[in-house]
């Protein structure tokens, strides 16, 4: 067995990710690899904690790809890292989960009861639970999962409530009765994440309201006439003159026979419709803030299971909202208070959950008084404690801030943390961590029977306090001295007003410190064609089966499987077939977490394509095919004493290595991981790959090349990647870990992992402005006579013969001392110098700077049949070229197309252009050697 083979062993000469993945996490995992190192300073992430009923979609994959990436960089730099990692209780999600599980059983919850249905979902936890953690493991994240946490654990539920309790107790929290998201389906309050508005198609009633004092009437126009029962005024713009008149006069209130105000008030757009709205403070955001600023009445005519209630008129009591519209419309048109009904689109706010149209419902709830909260979040990313990162993102956060309403933090569930609240008989609360507490703070004997507070807190709630309270808050635990403030929040701008700015506030509130000094907001994840990721569009990705591949039966039962409409399985069957017809290929982790690092700009929408999976898939081979080259040669390196000589092509790779990491560092220190993989990827395809590899063959294949020099060869191949795989470590762990315990074999060392080895620095590496010189010479000398090659279609293995003019003293320098480069990579026969003042024979011509490269034509090709061959071409790029600028010209076309479609066209003609122009310079030297 040879030394190279040696090296080389069980290297298979495919690169194959399955064969490698699972083995390798393990291993980190048995190392305790993923722990913090305790020593060197403390860089700390907190996990956006995925909900526990959840699967890893790719916005997940996406960010975790990011934060695994920041991880492992500093880890390399000697950081003493955490990465905190975690679920979310998602009380509505995993509520819903159970109770289908019921459902199917033929059972409910209400039969069940509160506390074995919340054993229940326990249960299901502990058996289901887990699944996302599975799926990170997959995804290489090198989280310390000894400190995994849950937010129900006892622990975090504790700080729940002790952070409750002592807001309740400075007046912070306090309970009252205010306009929420009401899910009429689920029977709860809904925070403004959680609805989903989408277009839908409706009508706008144009209603006639007749004036109380005298003749005529006023126009409203509504989407929502069930609703018109509870108005309690119309409202105009103060300065339509149309109803200036008006304002101050009274209206009569149709079907109730109440008379209601005309007020004024700059919330309405005298624009739309008649310029009149109809005020329903108790059903109508925009109407409630109207209604407070004017002192109205609100009269809540819905309940909790969305009928109208006994404060409508006898006929309409108990009807479901659909038909007391119906209903009400019909009534209105026979009394001639019908104008018109329009088509109209609008935004229907839907429950993400239930799918349920959602009702702006009075109800009595907990809130949260945020305004002292916020001020002191405002001035910490005013006054630099936290970054935002891009910083446009600061001032979206001031704007929401600033303009900040109280947060409602009760829901109407079972499962979650119960709010720690008593009643007596006489509607008395009492808050407390516990009821003996309650009882002791308020000297309540036991003879008086208290009742806790039914309802539990938003999930939100418990979110706000992740960065503290999985460090061991409110106990001085050596977490929270150590890791917190954690170092950076990595999350996507769609929850910086409902996580982001919440954990600022509470960690400001309860530890003195921001939760994090940075906040690095990353763009959403979109599919091919820029639209958002969804079920219901059938456009949703697996990370997992990108990474593993799923055929294509499977891969359509999968995103039609529990469809909420399923007329529209046909069109994403089709979708499915047309963009998958072969399903997905296995691509491996590691191509994966490259897509997504480079796909890691400041954009907020970020495309997802396959076609930028499958060539990181080509890099990762690439990069498995140079280090099987590389590790088969370097076992012929005895590793001893022996005189070393790095030529020029040895110190240029180096030099450009350490250009790659200051390109590195840079895109680490500023989030841009896009700028990261960008560079790797360059250096380890462009430099590495296709130029240095290449060109150590023609030293460690030449006999004519000394010890010295193949040595150097070697040593370099071996050290430039063993540095590469650390640089690329965080980015494509699995790949970089498996060639890097074989470079380490190759050098004699075994053991240890790359994930604790030193990151490189560009201060390892000499830069060498006069190898860069050099070497550039030498490849743009390759490159000219390729591209004669290329248009004169010589075949690749036909040696031909080059002639060089007007060269200078430093180009005959750079000529011998890299006659064996040249002559391997540009498939030449040994350059001759042209005699001065002798005329050179008809050839192609490659320009150096002012050397002139010749490439004689004579003998090399037929002159008939190339030119025959020029003119075919000539003529259907001419074709193309004519068709492509008649599209271009014309303006519906333009008008209408996709831009993307159009920019295609433009580019293609340009490259056309190109063509055509290199097409008649070939043809005119082919014209010259037939005129000889």
């Amino acid at each position: 067995m040879t030394a190279g083979s040696r090296y080389n062993r069980g290297m298979d000469k495919a690169y194959s990710p399955a064969a490698i993945e699972a083995r390798l996490y393990d291993r980190w995992e048995s190392l305790g690899a993923f722990k913090p190192s305790e020593a060197g300073p403390a860089y700390s992430i907190v996990i956006p904690p995925p909900n526990v009923t959840g699967t890893l979609h790719m916005g997940h994959a996406f960010q975790d790809t990011i934060m695994d990436a920041l991880i492992r960089h500093r880890r390399m730099l000697g950081f003493d890292t955490l990465w905190q990692p975690g679920t979310d209780h998602a009380g509505i999600a995993t509520q819903m989960v159970v109770e289908r599980q019921l459902n199917a059983a033929g059972l409910n919850r209400r039969e069940l009861g509160r506390e074995a249905f919340v054993e229940r979902v326990w249960q299901w936890k502990e058996q289901s639970g887990g699944i996302i953690s599975n799926q990170m493991r997959r995804l290489g994240a090198s989280v310390d999962w000894s400190r995994e946490r849950f937010t129900m654990d006892p622990q975090l539920s504790q700080a729940v409530t002790e952070v409750f309790v002592r807001l309740h107790r400075e007046g912070l929290i306090y309970r009252g009765k205010r306009l929420v998201n009401w899910d009429p389906v689920l029977k709860t309050a809904l925070s403004d994440l959680e609805v989903a508005s989408e277009p839908e198609q409706g009508s706008l009633w144009h209603l006639r309201y007749p004036l109380v004092d005298g003749p005529g009437h006023l126009v409203v126009a509504t989407t929502r006439p069930e609703t018109m029962l509870g108005d309690t005024a119309v409202a105009v713009h103060p300065d339509d003159e149309r109803y200036s008149a008006l304002i101050g006069r009274r209206v009569r209130l149709p079907l109730a026979d109440r008379e209601i105000p005309i007020i004024a008030d700059t919330y309405v757009d005298p624009e739309f419709g008649s310029g009149c709205v109809k005020i329903t403070p108790a059903h109508d955001f925009n109407d409630y803030e109207v209604g407070q600023r004017h002192g109205l009445p609100m009269i809540n005519v819905m309940t909790l299971d969305a009928r109208l209630t006994d404060e409508v008129p006898a006929p309409y009591r108990g009807l479901e909202r659909e038909a007391a519209r119906v209903r009400i419309v019909a009534d209105l048109d026979a009394l001639g208070l019908v104008e018109r009904v329009e088509p109209h689109q609008l935004m229907v706010p839907r429950g993400d959950r239930s799918h349920a149209v959602l009702e702006p419902l009075l109800t009595d709830q907990w809130f949260v008084k945020i305004a002292p909260l916020a001020a002191p979040a405002v001035r910490a990313v005013e006054d630099g404690r936290i970054r935002f990162v891009p910083e446009n993102w600061s001032g979206v956060y001031f704007e929401w801030m600033r303009n900040i309403k109280d947060w409602c933090i009760s829901r109407q569930l079972w499962w979650g943390h119960r709010i720690p609240a008593w009643y007596d008989a006489d509607g008395g609360v009492y808050v407390g961590r516990t009821e003996a507490e309650a009882r002791a703070a308020h000297a309540i004997g036991p003879e008086v029977v208290l009742r806790q507070d039914e309802d539990v807190l938003d999930t939100w709630f418990s979110s706000a306090l992740w960065p503290f309270s999985t460090q061991g808050w409110p106990q001085s635990t050596r977490e929270m001295a150590v890791y917190y403030p954690t170092s950076v929040l990595v999350t996507g701008f769609d929850i910086i007003f409902f996580w982001v700015a919440r954990m600022i506030m509470m960690g400001l509130k309860f530890t003195g410190e921001v939760p994090f000094r940075e906040v690095y907001v990353h763009g959403l994840i979109r599919d091919h064609d820029g639209q958002k990721m969804s079920k219901s569009k059938g456009n949703v990705l697996d990370p997992l089966d990108i990474v593993d591949g799923i055929g294509l039966d499977a891969l359509i039962a999968k995103r039609t499987a529990g469809l909420m409409q399923p007329q529209m399985r046909p069109a994403i069957e089709r979708a499915t077939r047309k963009q998958f017809p072969d399903g997905i290929a296995a691509f491996g982790t590691d191509a994966l977490r490259l897509s997504f690092a480079s796909l890691a700009t400041q954009s907020r929408d970020l495309r997802f394509d396959m076609a930028r999976v499958e060539g990181y898939r080509n890099f990762c081979n690439k990069l498995w095919n140079a280090a099987r080259y590389v590790l088969q040669n370097a076992g012929e390196d005895d590793g001893g004493d022996g005189a070393v000589e790095y030529g020029v092509a040895d110190r240029w790779i180096r030099s450009r290595l350490a250009a790659t990491l200051e390109r590195v560092e840079a895109g680490f220190a500023d989030y841009r991981l896009d700028l990261v993989a960008t560079a790797l990827y360059e250096f380890t395809w462009h430099h590495y790959c296709d130029w240095y590899v290449e060109l150590t063959k023609a030293v460690l294949q030449s006999a004519d090349a000394g010890a010295a020099q193949k040595r150097g060869a070697r040593r370099t191949l071996v050290g430039v990647l063993e540095t590469l795989l650390r640089a690329l470590h965080p980015l494509a762990p699995f790949i970089s870990e498996e060639i890097w315990q074989r470079t380490r074999s190759s050098a004699g060392a075994s053991g240890g992992t790359i994930m604790l080895a030193r990151y490189p620095k560009a201060s390892d590496l000499d830069s060498d402005p006069e190898a860069e010189r050099e070497f550039e010479w030498v490849r743009q000398f390759v490159l000219g006579v390729r591209q004669i090659r290329g248009e004169m279609d010589i075949a690749p293995a036909r040696k031909i013969s080059v002639l060089l003019q007007n060269a200078g003293p430093q180009d005959l320098i750079y000529l011998d001392r890299n006659r064996r480069f040249l002559e391997r990579l540009a498939g030449i026969e040994p350059p001759r110098v042209a005699e001065a003042g002798r005329p050179a024979p008809i050839s192609a011509v490659a320009l150096l700077g002012v050397l002139e490269i010749l490439v004689p034509m004579s003998g090399l090709i037929d002159p008939a049949a190339e030119e025959e061959r020029i003119g075919k071409r000539r003529r259907k790029a001419e074709a193309d070229l004519e068709k492509l600028q008649a599209k271009s010209a014309n303006a519906e076309f333009i008008r209408n197309a996709p831009a993307e479609v159009v920019a295609k066209d433009q580019a293609r003609i340009q490259e056309l252009r190109t063509e055509l122009a290199q097409l008649a310079r070939q043809d005119a030297r082919v014209r010259a050697l037939l005129a000889q």
